[in-house]
């Protein structure tokens, strides 16, 4: 377990900011306690930003994305496993590929794809046990599209809904990537690039002007 409790590259937990923020936020008597309270302070103290430029390290890195006060899936999972190691919480990440079938019709057409490929989410180990936690979408931008909001107990696994409050199809997992000590940076990006062809041609300064 020691590789799940060690500051990483990505998943650096040594940062000093990481450090305040956990201790900020892991509050309660217990592991499971600190755990969801570092949930719930990722997911709507950190907000979800898909346009982003995945050329750049920095988006997968803890310290980064608390800083900079947004991230993607991946990057909020990082921080999330980062903030439970400052804690004294084995945490890890894990990923798998997942089709959203309520990805808009212009996104889709820019992305050439309405599969999104190594959705990350973060696994805690609390009372014996790896529990899945995916921190990604936070509160505002939920209630905004209607999607049903994650809830995390520290007990069973939080991952996507398969419907949204409409009782719309919404997320469909497809393929398990496994998991991680830290975030595999190269392969992910390597990854993107084979299946978002258009919108690396794009470039992310456009997808800005058509999505942001």
């Amino acid at each position: 377990m020691i590789e799940y409790r060690s500051s990483a590259r990505y998943i650096d937990s040594a940062h000093s900011a990481v450090q305040r923020f956990s201790k900020e936020h892991a509050r309660g008597g217990t592991e499971k306690e600190r755990a969801v309270a570092l949930y719930y302070a990722v997911r709507d103290q950190v907000r979800y930003n898909p346009f982003l430029d995945f050329s750049r390290p920095e988006v997968f890195r803890a310290s980064s994305v608390l800083e900079s006060g947004q991230g993607f899936c991946i990057g909020k999972a990082a921080l999330l496993a980062a903030s439970a190691r400052a804690a004294g919480i084995a945490a890890r990440v894990g990923f798998a590929d997942v089709k959203n079938h309520l990805t808009t019709p212009r996104l889709a057409e820019t992305m050439g794809s309405d599969l999104f490929v190594y959705h990350g989410y973060t696994e805690m180990h609390i009372d014996g046990r790896w529990v899945k936690a995916t921190p990604a979408f936070n509160l505002e931008l939920c209630k905004r599209f209607r999607v049903k909001p994650l809830e995390f107990d520290g007990r069973g696994d939080s991952i996507f809904h398969p419907f949204d409050e409409d009782e719309r199809r919404h997320m469909e997992y497809l393929r398990d990537r496994g998991v991680y000590a830290d975030v595999p940076v190269d392969e992910i990006q390597r990854a993107f690039r084979e299946a978002y062809p258009k919108f690396y041609a794009l470039g992310a300064d456009a997808a800005k002007e058509i999505f942001g």
